[in-house]
């Protein structure tokens, strides 16, 4: 008998990355499509849950929004004021913010949304209200997270 000793020795082993890279790929677009984006990246805050019942409205107002930290930080538009913010302040942030947005004073159409977290003290936000009043904003909304049945 004829036995002869295949000498593999010389063979380099591959590794074929191919079939990686597809894999690699399929995560990076798994995780692009569930990832979700946040409007409110700043400041971590718990909004109050209630049912959702959309409004149509026909012309869209602009919108100026006041965020309220459980701790009592306030952020509106860009700006962001400490907990410790006198009334005078927020009332001088608000006009400016508001002047900002409403170039033509006669514009009515200036929508107030209060962002706050569900363990805001109350009076927070109600002397968030009335200074927006003092300043000519009526419109006021505020969000939500929508309850799931």
């Amino acid at each position: 008998m004829n036995f002869k000793r295949n000498n593999a020795s010389n063979d380099e082993p591959e590794i074929n990355l191919i079939p990686m890279i597809d894999v690699l790929l399929v995560i990076i677009i798994f995780l692009m499509l569930t990832t979700t984006y946040s409007r409110f990246a700043d400041l971590n805050i718990n909004l109050p849950t209630a049912e959702n019942n959309p409004s149509q409205s026909i012309l869209e107002p602009k919108e100026l929004e006041v965020i309220i930290t459980a701790d009592g930080e306030i952020k509106i538009g860009d700006s962001l004021l400490s907990a410790q913010a006198s009334n005078d302040e927020i009332l001088n942030l608000l006009e400016t913010q508001k002047n900002n947005l409403n170039k033509n004073k006669a514009d009515e159409n200036l929508l107030l949304i209060i962002s706050a977290d569900a363990k805001t003290p109350h009076q927070r936000v109600i002397d968030i209200m009335q200074l927006s009043q003092k300043i000519g904003i009526e419109k006021i909304s505020f969000s939500i997270e929508e309850l799931r049945k």
